[in-house]
């Protein structure tokens, strides 16, 4: 939320995408540090464990030097000047006039408007769309199936050949793949938009669930099916970093305005801790009773959300906190002048 507030219009999307890039390398880190090479034998786990206080003690050393969200200083505290100070800071002199023009331009869409909780957007009608938008695609990056493929990739390296001893460099593998499909994601988002990669990372997601169970189902009639499992599992992690695992926390920074941002980011990250601990605790006996058709399941749920972002999320790239919202508003009352079905659709969501 911070990134996407302290952010110019034009570099939002790259600058957001920062996250899930360092995310991939801080689990690719984890990875290597975790071979039996590095610290992945049982004496050094509490070294191991204790690398975690690096990142900390950092954050703790470089955050008070961080100037407050511009947004926040004016809009929330009205405090212009503090504003401005902080613009300086973050985008230098170049650009602090148009950046604090669109701040401007977003307290008076908010006058008269209060920061809301969490609780209270679920009764805003205003707001139900994108609300009901970042539900879904936060539910959909925890049940999309990325975390059961990491669950079979043991199994597919071991069915197709690779030794035990050798399977967790396949599995950093994966890592690396995540880590560079993050990267690339943050080099074309402000190209090709968020809709076009979060939209073309589900279907491929979608193609590759369906030819995932193809290939598991087919195991002993060829030994090629267990090498295209393994090239299943890769091409699966790489779809996910390249649109959902980058472009899902973009959007929820850009769905919404100042008043409530930090109310949707609260519901989102508990919809998407929620559906963490969901897949957790059931996975397991959807496997015992679907084995590896449980991956069609994951093909309905990548499927559905790609269709739902391509007929209802518009596209957000260089567009304002305020032009997202207009858009939102537009599509929505002309939802409710389209037929009957389309009307029925609004006033049931």
């Amino acid at each position: 939320m911070f990134l996407g507030e302290i952010s110019p219009t034009a570099f939002r999307g790259a600058l957001g995408s920062g996250t899930s890039i360092f995310l991939t390398v801080g689990i690719l880190s984890g990875q290597v540090m975790g071979l039996d090479e590095v610290l992945g034998q049982e004496e050094f786990w509490p070294y191991l464990l204790s690398t975690t206080c690096i990142p900390a003690i950092l954050q703790l050393l470089i955050l008070p030097w961080f100037p407050e969200s511009p947004r926040y200083l004016f809009i929330d505290k009205g405090d212009e000047e503090g504003c401005k100070k902080a613009l300086r800071q973050l985008h230098g002199l170049a650009d602090c006039d148009s950046s604090l023009e669109d701040i401007q331009k977003e307290k008076s869409n908010l006058a008269g408007f209060r920061a809301k909780k969490p609780w209270e957007l679920f009764t805003d009608r205003s707001v139900r769309w994108q609300l009901l938008t970042i539900i879904v695609i936060n539910m959909a990056q925890q049940l999309n199936g990325v975390n059961a493929m990491y669950f079979y990739a043991d199994y597919v390296f071991l069915q197709s050949g690779i030794p035990i001893e050798k399977t967790p460099y396949a599995t950093v593998g994966t890592g690396a793949c995540e880590c560079f499909t993050a990267l690339t994601c943050g080099l074309l988002i402000e190209c090709l938009g968020r809709k076009v990669l979060i939209t073309g990372g589900y279907i491929l997601m979608s193609i590759c669930c369906i030819l995932f169970t193809l290939t598991l189902a087919f195991q002993n009639v060829s030994p090629v099916f267990p090498y295209l499992s393994v090239a299943c599992v890769f091409a699966f992690v790489l779809s996910f970093g390249l649109g959902p695992g980058g472009v899902t926390n973009i959007l929820n920074n850009e769905l919404f305005t100042q008043n409530a941002r930090p109310a949707a980011f609260m519901i989102a990250g508990t919809v998407n801790w929620l559906s963490f601990f969901l897949v957790g605790l059931f996975f397991p006996f959807i496997v015992i009773g679907l084995q590896h058709y449980c991956f069609l399941v994951f093909f309905v749920v990548c499927s559905s959300v790609a269709v739902y972002i391509l007929l209802v999320v518009p596209e957000t790239k260089n567009k304002t906190f305020v032009e997202i919202q207009n858009e939102f508003k537009s599509s929505r009352n002309s939802s409710t002048s389209d037929g009957s079905g389309t009307t029925l659709l609004s006033t049931c969501l």
